[in-house]
């Protein structure tokens, strides 16, 4: 059920509220194109500055719009374990298909917390439950003995990883089998990932470039390597670009390009400059999004 190119949606905006329109009709975009599933409110949409109600408006928007034709896996992350029991509990009452759970930050559980945080969210919850590791952010990293004792829980069905460390995945795929999903958190590790034995990607370029990053995963489950590094050759200055300023301000100027919704992000994130903006629009004439 879940696997391929995951989007990790974008939450637009106009005049500082949630951009509805734009948000459905992006949806229905990334759908048309072949994107496999959808994230929405991970950190490419903002959680981190939606309000609790537009947190969950976003969520019910995106599992109403795609109407189960693909998976809708529901950001309901937190570093208050209350808060991320209650997104988890809203996001299967509305009727999404599992939660993605990035680990607690800033208040930096070790491992005996991070295990209880997540049992805890096991135990209340009616959907899988996906980890999102990204050390990166978050300052912690869960270990693989720490994954392997939550995948004995009844909802702990994978992660989205985002340590950067490809090896990781084989290391992974060794302790827990190959029934454990593993999705590149990073896009451009997703075709190390894949080789390793990975499930797909929870993508941020597949907001801009869904058909793809769709395709790209097809090489890669099909086993067609060789197609899939043309798709990475020609994938991989906007994997690049895309992160040079703090994500998502990027792939939302990439976004207003293709007149998909504003480039406006929140506060303490800013518009990316006009160095960046050139950068991407290279990146987007190389993939052959715009002329």
């Amino acid at each position: 059920m879940f696997k391929g190119s995951i989007t990790a949606l974008v939450t637009p905006f106009t005049n500082n509220t949630i951009d509805e329109d734009n948000y459905r009709n992006l949806i229905n975009w990334q759908i048309d194109q072949g994107s496999h599933g959808l994230v929405p409110v991970g950190t490419t949409g903002e959680s981190p500055t939606l309000s609790h109600d537009e947190h969950k408006r976003a969520v019910s928007i995106c599992v109403d719009e795609s109407s189960n034709r693909v998976p809708v896996i529901a950001g309901a992350g937190s570093n208050n374990t209350s808060e991320a029991i209650d997104f988890l509990k809203f996001a299967s009452d509305i009727g999404a298909d599992a939660g993605l759970v990035v680990t607690p930050y800033y208040n930096k559980p070790n491992q005996v917390g991070l295990y209880e945080h997540f049992k805890a969210l096991n135990d209340s919850s009616d959907i899988p439950i996906i980890i999102y590791n990204i050390p990166g952010r978050c300052v912690i990293d869960m270990s693989i003995e720490t994954i392997s004792k939550l995948y004995k829980l009844k909802n702990i069905i994978g992660i989205k990883d985002a340590t950067g460390d490809v090896g990781r995945i084989s290391r992974q795929r060794k302790a827990l089998g190959n029934n454990f999903l593993q999705f590149s958190g990073e896009d451009m590790t997703a075709l190390g990932v894949m080789s390793h034995g990975g499930h797909g990607c929870i993508s941020v370029t597949a907001n801009i470039a869904p058909s793809l990053c769709a395709k790209f995963q097809e090489s890669c489950m099909n086993g067609d390597y060789e197609l899939a590094l043309k798709y990475q050759d020609m994938l991989t200055p906007l994997h690049e670009a895309l992160f040079i300023e703090t994500s998502p301000s990027p792939i939302k100027y990439a976004l207003s390009l293709l007149g998909r919704c504003e480039s406006k992000v929140r506060l303490p994130l800013v518009e990316v400059s006009e160095e960046t903006k050139q950068i991407v629009r290279k990146a987007m004439e190389h993939a052959e999004l715009i002329g």
